[in-house]
């Protein structure tokens, strides 16, 4: 039996993984988490589709980190690592046509979830819920449970804290203050994924979808569909630019490009094609009842001139005044620098202190690559401790 216990504070994907590896190397580990019950944001996640991770290729996979440091994380257990750890889970998976793996159709959330609490279970790990993160030295931590103050020994610590987003879920970020009282530097928080508040009101189409559209600030371009709110403007594709447009002061404007596969005369030439330009866009190009509402709120005559409709439609201008409240938005940017971890991911200034997931300073787009990461640095500061303690002895 190796040095134990082994204590996560936080029961989300990250520490969960981390818990499952440990324990599946013979460590005695204690998950404490603030809530009632386990990864209350992986299961709010799992409402709009739930993609556990992509099929793309590794090599293009890293690239969609915004860190460095995250590669050699993500290669240590990538995508297919994490759909061979659910077939063993018992959840079989799909590719779906964009490249997203999901659990096959009948599997909801909850079933993956209860799939991983049930074998954590048989291994011998074990949960303490209402427990809220307060403090840390060098072998105790400090937790609220009720009215209570519970010290806890600990031969390593992992913090598996979240970052910001969706606070409903536990994700607070009340760890901040803590970390930086041991002047452990923090990158503040912002909103990522986000969608945008707009100056132009687009009531009269909220929630109707415009597909196959190319968005474009500056040299930045991402293809997919957007939906349109009663504050602006959402999707994949504008959750991609947030990372670009972060630095830029508001408002600015993003364009999207209705038609991205037609060049500006090709779209020119089949609105010209015929009188009514309604029916040419309709027919000629296709064009769905969102993007035809859409262009005719340009200017009148802007919508009847053939060769200034087909710009608009190849650059139509949105300006943005802000994005969603930090709140709202699917996750956060910023955190724990990794100027402060080791390449394994413990502290510098404290060693035997692990800190994993959202509350590192890194971000990525939609699509399954936040869970990834979450899963694979889980499992590399666990192979770590494992390693690191088979060296000792």
């Amino acid at each position: 039996m190796y040095k134990s216990p082994i204590v996560i504070i936080g029961a989300g994907p990250a520490g969960l993984m981390a818990a499952q590896h440990l324990a599946e190397n013979g460590f005695e580990v204690h998950i404490y988490e603030q809530n009632k019950a386990a990864a209350r944001k992986f299961l709010v996640a799992g409402h709009g589709g739930f993609n556990l991770t992509h099929n793309e290729s590794i090599t293009d996979f890293i690239t969609r980190y915004d860190k460095s440091e995250l590669s050699p994380i993500i290669k240590d257990f990538d995508n297919q690592d994490t759909v061979q750890w659910l077939h063993d889970l018992g959840i079989d998976t799909y590719v779906g046509s964009s490249g997203k793996i999901f659990p096959i159709k009948t599997i909801k959330p909850i079933h993956v979830l209860q799939a991983w609490l049930d074998k954590l279970n048989s291994l011998g790990v074990t949960i303490h819920y209402e427990h809220t993160f307060q403090d840390f030295v060098e072998d105790t931590v400090f937790l609220k449970h009720k009215e209570d103050i519970v010290a806890i020994k600990y031969y390593k610590l992992i913090l598996a804290l979240g970052g910001g987003s969706w606070q409903k879920t536990g994700s607070n970020a009340q760890w901040i203050p803590i970390l930086k009282s041991k002047n452990i530097h923090i990158k503040p928080l912002e909103a990522a994924n986000s969608g945008y508040n707009t100056k132009a009101s687009f009531v009269d189409i909220e929630g109707q979808i415009v597909k196959n559209i190319e968005i474009r600030f500056n040299e930045i371009r991402k293809k997919g569909e957007v939906v349109f709110t009663t504050y602006g403007i959402e999707g994949s594709p504008l959750y991609y630019l947030n990372r670009f447009t972060r630095a830029t002061a508001f408002p600015f404007t993003i364009y999207i490009d209705l038609k991205p596969n037609n060049s500006e005369q090709q779209v020119q030439k089949e609105i010209a094609s015929t009188k009514n330009i309604t029916k040419a866009l309709k027919e000629k190009l296709k064009l769905n009842n969102a993007t035809i509402q859409l262009l005719k709120k340009l200017p009148k005559e802007a919508y009847t001139n053939p060769n200034l409709l087909a710009q608009y439609i190849k650059n139509y201008p949105i300006e943005v005044t802000s994005f969603r409240p930090i709140d709202e938005v699917i996750s956060t940017a910023g955190g724990i620098l990794f100027e402060e971890l080791n390449p394994s991911l413990n502290l510098r200034k404290y060693p035997n202190i692990y800190c994993l997931g959202e509350m590192v300073d890194w971000e990525a787009p939609t699509g399954g690559y936040l869970l990834q990461a979450c899963f694979s640095m889980g499992q590399f500061a666990a192979k770590h401790i494992v390693k690191s303690q088979i060296i000792t002895e």
